[in-house]
């Protein structure tokens, strides 16, 4: 990696693109791939006096990646910021997405202080193992938030034998270590916590997972069908009361908690979210974020969604107009039928 300060431009180049928040790419791909990311440092003292092409988030982006850097030549009279998007943990700790499928998420869960790994809904078992090889990692676990095929279909390859595989039911095929809500296991020095969210299914699981080492870190969640980017699953097995008490649970986490969703369904869901909530200046965010190459590419988090997910934000005066109003479970059944209907 080459650090070149030059003016109020600190430009970083890297070989290898693990472990880097994806702001500002530029470059030209080829092998290897080479890629320089600049962080620019404006003379800014309110968030509101960011000028077009450098948002808050950006300003966050990059105060995150001066300090992962550990530069000196962080500008004191910048703003701070309390949120900020990650692709990544921290450096003993790191998420890596793994499309599969049409628009699904597996991911490796890799505590890179044991160089060792579990996958969350490893549904293509030779990509997700093709990822984990070129991460330099080995696969210990398998963590299933559901048991729905496109989630828990990989359970059951020969790939790896002696690996526990964690979820919510005896029907997740291939199930070794069954969990409820509030318990606790490790992946090296990764601390997972269950949190139960039945309603897509009865066995909806999301895991809360933090470093075990104390080091500083925003966290991460792993949330299946129950939460995605602006919207929710569907209720296949539950009621809008229980997808209320799902997601009113995973507001209780940190808002810098990252979201890691199952399914790429944000522009679609991004749309539902601008005819509910017109007005919302979060969404006029999202919608920018998307526009840019943001998104999909980097993670939401908890405090994010608290913002610009209809479906976490029931009592506002919005949705209450789109729904008709009435009792959060009530608005949740009116808000989740206006979603499955919508053609926009």
């Amino acid at each position: 990696m080459r650090r070149v300060i030059r003016d109020r431009v600190v430009v970083i180049e890297r070989v290898k693109t693990r472990d880097v928040i994806a702001f500002g790419t530029c470059g030209t791909p080829g092998p290897p791939l080479r890629l320089l990311f600049y962080a620019i440092c404006l003379p800014l003292t309110k968030a509101k006096d960011v000028t077009e092409g450098v948002s808050r988030l950006s300003l966050s982006l990059m105060l995150t990646l001066l300090s992962r850097l550990s530069l000196s030549h962080r500008p004191s009279h910048l703003p701070s910021l309390s949120r900020s998007f990650s692709s990544s943990l921290p450096r003993n700790m790191k998420v890596l997405p793994v499309p599969v499928r049409d628009d699904n998420y597996a991911y490796l869960l890799i505590d890179d202080a044991s160089n060792t790994a579990a996958a969350v809904d490893p549904y293509d078992v030779p990509k997700v193992r093709a990822a984990a090889d070129n991460a330099g990692v080995q696969i210990v676990a398998a963590i299933t938030t559901h048991h729905h095929h496109d989630h828990s279909g990989g359970n059951q390859a020969k790939d790896f034998p002696d690996a526990p595989i964690y979820g919510g039911s005896n029907k997740i095929p291939a199930l070794t270590n069954q969990v409820k809500d509030k318990d606790e296991f490790t992946i090296g020095n990764i601390h997972v916590r269950c949190l139960a969210t039945p309603c897509h299914t009865q066995d909806s699981i999301c895991y809360y997972v933090t470093s075990s080492s104390g080091a500083a870190h925003p966290g991460g969640v792993f949330t299946g069908d129950t939460l995605f980017v602006a919207g929710c699953g569907r209720f296949f097995e539950g009621t809008g009361a229980e997808m209320h008490a799902a997601l009113s649970y995973l507001a209780t986490l940190p808002p810098a908690t990252v979201v890691y969703d199952g399914h790429e369904y944000t522009k679609g869901n991004l749309a539902f979210a601008r005819h509910v909530d017109p007005e919302n200046p979060a969404i006029a965010r999202l919608a920018r974020l998307i526009e840019d190459g943001t998104l999909p590419g980097t993670r939401t988090t908890i405090g994010d969604e608290k913002e610009w997910n209809p479906f976490m934000r029931l009592d506002s005066a919005p949705i209450l107009k789109a729904t008709g109003g009435g009792e959060p479970s009530a608005v949740m059944d009116a808000l989740r039928t206006l979603k499955n209907n919508f053609r926009g």
